[in-house]
Order: C-alpha cells, then sequence, then structure tokens
C-alpha cells in the first residue's frame, strides 16, 4: 500500500515530516507554499495526488493561525485533487484549551477549530496527549490519540529515579489528577501530590492548597501544556517552600 501513499509537510515541523516519509521510504510531497504581500497564504500542490492516501504533517502550533490555516488549504487542494483519503497528523492540536465555556458568552474554539478540520476534507485525525480526552468527541471523524506517558516514564527512570521511596509525581491542578495517576503507575505506583491553584484570567495563577507531604522529597511535575511559564514556576516555587529536595 506504500506506492499508494503520499505525506505531506506543513511549516510547523518539516523535520518530523521528513522523518515520517523517510521511515515509510517515501519522498515528500512536492507543493508551494508562500505568502501575498497582504499576509494571505498560497499554496499549490505540484504532483498528482488522485487515489492517494494523502498524510498532511502539521502543528497548530506557534504562529498558530498561520500553521491552521496552512491545515485547511492543504486538506482542501488534496481534497480538490481526488485524493482517497486525507489524514491529519496534529502532534500539538491548537486551541486546545478553549473546550468549554468559562462565562456565558464565551466561545468553545477548539469545536470551531474541529469543524474547521472536518469542512476542509480531513477524515482522519492522529495526535498526541489532548488536552482533554473530550476533544474526541468534537470531531465527527475518526481520532486516534497517541500517548508519551510511556516515554515519558521510561526516561524518568532512566535518567532521575534512584530511590522510589523519594519521589513522588506532582499535578499541577487539579484537572491533572487523572494524568499524574496515570503516569505514578508507570513509574510503580509513586505517591501523587495535588496542587489547587486559582486562575483569575490566562497565564496568571495563585497556588492555594498542596494536598500531600513534600517535605525532603524528590518532585516530578506532569504538566500538559506550557505557554508563559507562569504556572510552572509558580508550583515549584511553592513546592520549595513546603520543603521539596530535587523538582
Amino acid at each position: 500500500m506504500v506506492e499508494k501513499v503520499k505525506v505531506f509537510a506543513g511549516n510547523s515541523n518539516f523535520c518530523l515530516a521528513e522523518k515520517i516519509a523517510n521511515f515509510l521510504h517515501l519522498s515528500l510531497g512536492k507543493m508551494e507554499i508562500k505568502k501575498f504581500k497582504d499576509g494571505e497564504i498560497f499554496l499549490s500542490l505540484n504532483e498528482n495526488v488522485k487515489k492517494f492516501y494523502c498524510f498532511i504533517v502539521q502543528s497548530t502550533c506557534y504562529p498558530a493561525n498561520d500553521n491552521l490555516i496552512e491545515m485547511l488549504i492543504l486538506a482542501d487542494s488534496l481534497k480538490r485533487a481526488g485524493a482517497k483519503k486525507i489524514v491529519a497528523v496534529i502532534p500539538y492540536f491548537g486551541y486546545a484549551r478553549q473546550d468549554r465555556r468559562e462565562r456565558d458568552n464565551d466561545p468553545i474554539t477548539a469545536k470551531l477549530v474541529a469543524d474547521l478540520i472536518t469542512v476542509a476534507g480531513v477524515e482522519e485525525i492522529l495526535t498526541v496527549d489532548l488536552h482533554v480526552p473530550q476533544i474526541e468527541g468534537f470531531f465527527n471523524i475518526p481520532v486516534t490519540q497517541i500517548g508519551g506517558q510511556r516515554i515519558l516514564a521510561k526516561y524518568v527512570k532512566e535518567n532521575f529515579i534512584k530511590n522510589f521511596k523519594d519521589f513522588c509525581v506532582v499535578a499541577p491542578d487539579l484537572g491533572a489528577v487523572k494524568r499524574a495517576k496515570k503516569f505514578s503507575c508507570e513509574l510503580g505506583d509513586l505517591p501523587v501530590v495535588i496542587v489547587n491553584k486559582f486562575r483569575e484570567k490566562a497565564n496568571e495563577c495563585e497556588v492555594t492548597e498542596i494536598i500531600g507531604e513534600v517535605k525532603g522529597k524528590d518532585l516530578i511535575i506532569l504538566d500538559d501544556m506550557i505557554d508563559t511559564a507562569n504556572t510552572i514556576v509558580k508550583v515549584a516555587a511553592s513546592l520549595k517552600d513546603r520543603g521539596a529536595k530535587n523538582i
């Protein structure tokens, strides 16, 4: 089936797309991407994709809007060119934080982005560690979510953990508890410490409570997303204030 597969790379992570194509003994699909003077993205396919399974490798990370629109335009191009199936490989799914309404007039942008991707012609999604699992339900197409915890746990075991009795896994907020417990199981059922925080607005938070003993412990904080690092810095400082050793 490999001869009927084509892999296309957006600008978000060209190196990753190239490695995937090389693993499949393929060359990356030929296309041209550039910008008009007003910032609009122009894309042109330079090869035949009719009846091919086409994979788009594109994260919607910074610059999020450019990368998202680029993926949508590429999907539309492949659809109109007769691709047999279009699969989007999205290692980082942007706009995932806006998955619910905090206030009455807030948008649910994660759902909007899911709709845009589907309308553009994508028929299946491959992604890694979504911000919350329920985002899968925003799509009306198959979504395969790959977890990175086993790989992270292997790295932690090989590089950090010498005495399991001194280690704890830290959930930096209440929403991370399930993720932290799953990670602790990968490390041999380490104790889990829970940090409760109050977020007044985006990228700003205050630690209000720490549940669990951290004094004299070595801690592994498992967070899902770092934007400004404000949260992780404040959580680490609070843990240090309560006597944590290495974080």
